[in-house]
């Protein structure tokens, strides 16, 4: 992806999330600047990864393919006697006609909630012993206190204000209801780490190569400079 786009993506998911009045923590307007001068008290930032993330899965084709994202609060698994949240929490952001592939989680377990704005459509299969997309089993849905079942690749549809719940090895994709609008979500899972914990299918990259068209407004959550 360019710079240029990452800054133009990281300002469009600031003013939808104020749209929807979710304030965000003080570390997302953080500049670049900023970063070069802070200290190790800042550590549990860079190595839960909070902060921003920008996607196109290494497609390069932000508007179709792509994915924006805040990670506002993370443990960490392989510190987990330094950070010892088993908890994290996302906001993500979605346009209409952008695609968000599809995975599941080893680990993570997760609840996404539409926060405000158009409806998402989120697709489901079941996966099978060798981790492949099961298209035949019908899939167990939860949503909001609702246990159901549905046909394998069924999209659910969530309008602002309802919710899913992901397990673990659940295929799983995103993308708006076509007319509705763009979408800000919540996510609320386990520790979340995306280096490690999607299994694409098929398989794309998770964090984008950059190229350098301007200088950034904002630093992602892969991009952190280590403590003075």
């Amino acid at each position: 992806m360019k710079r240029s786009q990452i800054n133009a993506a990281l300002r469009e998911m600031e003013e939808m999330a104020k749209k929807c009045r979710f304030a965000l923590p003080p570390f997302c307007a953080f500049t670049p600047e900023q970063w070069q001068t802070l200290g190790h008290d800042y550590d549990e930032i860079r190595d839960c990864m909070l902060g921003w993330d920008i996607t196109d899965y290494g497609m390069g084709d932000f508007d179709k393919m792509g994915f924006s994202l805040v990670t506002i609060r993370n443990g960490n698994r392989a510190m987990g006697d330094k950070y010892p949240k088993v908890y994290a929490e996302k906001l993500l952001y979605l346009k209409e006609g952008q695609y968000a592939p599809n995975h599941f989680h080893w680990f993570k377990t997760e609840d996404i909630i539409n926060r405000g704005g158009g409806n998402v459509l989120i697709r489901v299969y079941n996966s099978l012993p060798d981790e492949q997309i099961d298209k035949q089993s019908n899939v167990t849905v939860h949503t909001d206190g609702r246990t159901y079942t549905v046909p394998a690749g069924t999209q659910i549809r969530l309008t602002p204000g309802e919710s899913i719940h992901v397990q673990q090895f659940l295929y799983h994709d995103f993308s708006v209801e076509p007319g509705t609008g763009p979408v800000l979500l919540g996510e609320v899972s386990q520790c979340n780490d995306d280096n490690t914990d999607n299994r694409f299918n098929p398989p794309v990259g998770r964090f984008p190569q950059i190229e350098e068209d301007e200088e950034p407004y904002r630093l992602l959550c892969n991009e952190y400079p280590k403590a003075k």
